[in-house]
């Protein structure tokens, strides 16, 4: 399966939920996304009801998802936050 994201684009539609999504506690929610930070801000997680993404130093992340679906679908929902708002 082609990876089709960047550390980037990740840090970019975590901003863009953060700025236009709706906040509960310390998480905020846009088009089915929830963005959030660990306790130092250093560790960026973005995740819906079926994927978990995690971002951390030097540029890395870890996904976890049962299934290519799971993951296309997480991915289109990560492009129209990073495409359809500023």
């Amino acid at each position: 399966m082609k990876n089709d994201i960047s550390v980037r684009m990740i840090l970019s539609v975590f901003e863009k939920i953060t700025d236009h999504g709706t906040a509960k506690d310390d998480r905020h929610e846009l088009e089915g996304v929830i963005g959030f930070t660990d306790h130092d801000g250093y560790t960026v997680f973005l995740e819906d009801h079926k994927v978990k993404l995690r971002t951390g130093f030097h540029n890395t992340y870890h996904l976890d998802y049962e299934s290519a679906r799971d993951y296309e679908n997480f991915i289109k929902k990560l492009q129209h936050i990073e495409n359809n708002y500023d």
